[in-house]
């Protein structure tokens, strides 16, 4: 076989990169070995770890799969875009009786679980703390949600000819006719059930890290792996995670100082926590953090004189009476902004760069941040704004 290739030029190519032995790698090891006293944080999909330098042990916050009443709220938040996706298969497949056998399984399901929503259920079993004083109004939101879908449902399977876009808008999502009594925008539950689990979450993240001495000046922060659809979470702006972290800081942590790593190498924390296993990944984390960081800070050195990057604002837009299209999430002027809440429900499923967690969990922890990090002083849009009978 011919030789496609100049060994001589690839190991010219390997003395800089792609080897062990290389200067890159030996300028990652020199930057990792200088900030090896830093603190650096990790945030999986799930976990959130502190490696508090100087070869202390890491700590480990689970923030996701082990949130109590995250998928209970969630399986409320996704009637919405279950009833739309029964309209789609109707509209895709009109010959086949598959959205009926759907839409039957859904109202069945959404009966049941209405049937075991109740006041204790969520004071006494699910018991969250920053749900606390609110588990009667959350009882109360759940069973009109379950309600209004149950009776929606019935009336698509009596009469196909209603189950349309626009009667999904008017009757149901924004509950502006009267064909199924809907007194509460569904709209209106979706963003009560996002912004629990986001307060939730960081109510806890944020305790979490007042625990800690971290110096943000220092910090290190990675945020690594998938985050929700294989599309979603690979920006600053439309990852939940950055506003969770950079809430938590108090905005103390820079934004250059916080990287997104979709392609990292795996980081998975298991639980019950194995302590030595998760020490394992701090340094390949501290390598992947410098070694970005390091590689940046060369261009400086290389390009004095020429233009600089310099990151752009993460502001949210502002909507106003003429805009049309966005390219980020709106900013919430209040608990009752509903353009703008319902523009973010919007933008979320429209926008495959968003994360369908990040609907309102910045607005979430900023409110958390603005009221000392106390639930109960904390507006809840569609929950404490709107009466559910």
């Amino acid at each position: 076989m011919t030789l496609r290739s100049s060994p001589d030029l690839i190991r010219l190519y390997e003395t800089y990169t792609a080897h062990p032995d290389s200067i890159g790698f030996k300028m990652a090891a020199a930057a990792t070995a200088a900030a090896v006293d830093d603190p650096l944080i990790v945030a999986t999909n799930a976990d959130i770890v502190l490696f508090p330098g100087g070869g202390r042990d890491p700590e480990v916050e689970g923030f996701r799969f082990s949130t109590l009443g995250f998928k209970e709220l969630a399986a409320v938040s996704h009637l919405g875009p279950a009833v739309a996706s029964l309209m789609y298969i109707r509209a895709h497949d009109a010959n086949s009786d598959l959205w009926r056998s759907e839409a039957s399984r859904l109202l069945e399901a959404t009966a049941v679980a209405r049937a075991a929503n109740t006041v204790g259920l969520w004071r006494d079993v699910i018991a969250v703390a920053a749900y606390r004083g609110r588990e009667a109004s959350i009882a109360a939101m759940i069973a009109y949600a379950c309600e209004l879908t149950e009776r929606y449902l019935t009336r698509a399977l009596r009469d196909p000819s209603t189950f349309t876009p626009q009667d999904l808008r008017e009757n149901y999502l924004e509950a502006r006719g009267k064909a199924i009594g809907a007194s509460v925008p569904m709209n209106a539950v979706m963003i009560a059930t996002f912004f629990l689990v986001g307060m939730d979450i960081g109510h806890r993240v944020i305790a979490w890290f007042d625990r800690h001495s971290v110096d943000w000046s220092r910090a290190m922060a990675l945020i690594v792996g998938k985050q929700g659809r294989p599309t979603a979470g690979v920006t600053w702006n439309s990852n939940s995670l950055c506003a969770l972290i950079r809430g938590a800081s108090k905005n103390r942590l820079a934004l250059e100082r916080l990287y997104i790593a979709p392609h990292a190498p795996k980081f998975t924390v298991t639980h019950p926590v194995n302590i030595a296993a998760v020490r394992a990944f701090e340094e390949p984390m501290r390598r992947l953090w410098c070694q970005t960081r390091a590689v940046s800070e060369l261009a400086p050195m290389m390009f004095e004189g020429y233009p600089g990057f310099r990151l752009d604002s993460v502001a949210r837009p502002v909507l106003e009476e003429r805009t049309l299209h966005l390219s980020e999430m709106p900013a919430v002027d209040s608990p009752d902004d509903w353009r703008a809440l319902n523009t973010r429900l919007r933008l979320v499923m429209e926008d495959p760069r968003q994360l369908l967690s990040s609907c309102v969990t910045d607005y979430a922890v900023e409110q958390l941040q603005a009221n000392g990090n106390n639930p109960a002083s904390v507006r809840v849009p569609g929950l404490d704004n709107m009466r559910y009978r």
